[in-house]
């Protein structure tokens, strides 16, 4: 009994206090805006982000007035992008841009972008021409390019300084660049030299030259290079940021973790799209249309395909003719065959993401991948020899050898499809790969539709040769 009272207290220090309800609760019943904005200092800006849409319009038009333009901006960064709009709908112009001075060039190029034409344009023309360069800079790269992904908040400083020399420059410019761990510097020509970690140039001695603890082999990255081939190329590193440089060899700008990390996702979410199907990923909010149009390509071509596995189908209608009930395995063979083929894809696909696979890795994996679906279709299919032997036996009132043979006939297509299946889901893939066309392409319903036509081609082949021609069933 005496350790139930430690039990609770123990728990009430776990919970969190509720931030979002003081805040709220604080707006509501604080009158004095300047002993509101002193609360509210208190508080972390995700913390007002959550309450912020808690408040009604005129509460947060309250909050708009009397917060600093820097605390608003903390607080926009913490919003999702729907309520980011909203949040600068909802301010006024000047103050709008004031707040989107304030944040990363790439991220106030997307809001503004989200925005209505004519607000676009008036936000454009208020915010610092500074602003408005590196915007412009961004936005003169394709979505596909690692250009549009980065941001220009970096710090640079000549290579021919001292230590002292390249500390008080970094002072000078964190100012106005918070991405201090990773300093860059560029030699006479202005042309990119390196980096240094923030660590180690605090520990050099004043007097020392920067060139000698400048990491001449620091990554880097141009403008112009693939998002998907600069995540390739960069999953080894583990660096904060990695420097992004023009034509000229000048840093322009600055590719960050966070940045790779939402590039990475956005190109996993594609390949998922195209593993389904889908010639692009889709989100909740786009239209009918748009719907249609991302998906009706792939479904046109999966359709021919359809249609072609239906039409090589009917060139068995005899062999159906002579022994419907085989007509009632079809759907087992055809099943059992796109499982493995997805299973292979899925496998390929993952393997496939290292770009320094070598010719033999690639053959070990179509051989492993060949004898796994060996031993699968052999364990498979002799339980379907069993199994579906009884089953022809009691339910269809089959004689044994009639029950058995047809099951034979059956487990033999089933083990051949799923090794067919091993191979196509594998072979697919990297022959994509070969010839420069993503490997997701190669997706589950394409790779399922080409099985579905080996299968039909196998199953219903291998009943006419064995069952009528040999056996005269």
């Amino acid at each position: 009994m005496q350790e139930e009272p430690r039990t609770i207290e123990a728990e009430a220090v776990r919970q969190r206090p509720d931030y979002e309800a003081a805040i709220v609760d604080a707006v509501r019943t604080s009158t004095a805006p300047r002993l509101l904005a002193m609360q509210l200092e208190n508080y972390h800006a995700g913390d007002i982000a959550d309450a912020f849409f808690r408040l009604t319009l005129p509460e947060r038009e309250k909050l708009y007035r009397i917060l600093k333009t820097d605390t608003l901006s903390e607080i926009l960064e913490y919003l999702d992008e729907e309520e980011r709009i909203r949040f600068i709908n909802e301010l006024t112009l000047r103050k709008a841009a004031a707040v989107l001075n304030r944040l990363e060039p790439d991220q106030t190029g997307d809001l503004i972008q989200s925005l209505v034409p004519e607000k676009q344009a008036l936000l454009m023309e208020l915010l610092d021409s500074e602003m408005r360069a590196d915007i412009a800079l961004i936005d003169s790269y394709d979505e596909d390019l690692i250009g549009s992904r980065m941001t220009t908040n970096f710090v640079e400083v000549p290579r021919d300084v001292t230590v002292k020399e390249a500390m008080n420059l970094l002072v000078k410019q964190a100012a106005d660049n918070d991405n201090i761990t990773t300093i860059y510097s560029y030699g006479n020509d202005h042309m990119y030299a390196g980096a240094v970690d923030l660590k180690d140039l605090i520990i050099a001695r004043n007097d020392t030259p920067l060139e000698d603890i400048l990491v001449a082999s620091y990554p880097y990255v141009y403008g112009s290079d693939q998002v998907e081939t600069v995540i390739d190329d960069l999953r080894d590193y583990n660096e904060d940021s990695i420097p992004v440089l023009g034509s000229d060899n000048r840093v322009l700008g600055v590719i960050t973790t966070q940045s790779l990390l939402e590039a990475l996702d956005q190109e996993m979410g594609e390949d998922y799209a195209r593993f389904a199907g889908l010639t692009a990923e889709e989100d909740l909010e786009e239209t009918l249309f748009v719907s249609l149009k991302k998906r009706l390509p792939w479904l046109l071509f999966l359709l021919a395909l359809g249609l072609m596995v239906s039409w090589v189908v009917s060139l068995f209608e005899g062999v159906v003719a002579q022994i419907p009930l085989v007509l009632a395995f079809q759907s087992l063979i055809l099943g059992m065959s796109g499982n493995v083929g997805t299973q292979s894809l899925g496998v390929t696909i993952r393997v496939l993401m290292d770009d320094e696979l070598t010719g033999k890795e690639k053959r070990h994996l179509v051989a492993k991948e060949a004898r796994v679906g060996f031993v699968n279709g052999l364990i498979m299919g002799s339980l379907a020899f069993v199994f579906l032997g009884l089953y022809i036996l009691a339910a269809k009132h089959q004689t044994a050898a009639a029950s058995f043979t047809i099951s034979a006939c059956i487990a033999v297509s089933l083990w051949l499809a799923m090794i067919v299946s091993s191979l196509t889901g594998t072979t697919i893939p990297i022959f994509f790969k070969k010839i420069g066309v993503d490997p997701a392409v190669a997706s589950g319903p394409l790779i399922t539709t080409i099985n579905d036509l080996c299968a039909v081609i196998l199953f219903y082949g291998l009943v006419w040769l064995f069952l009528i021609r040999m056996l005269g069933m």
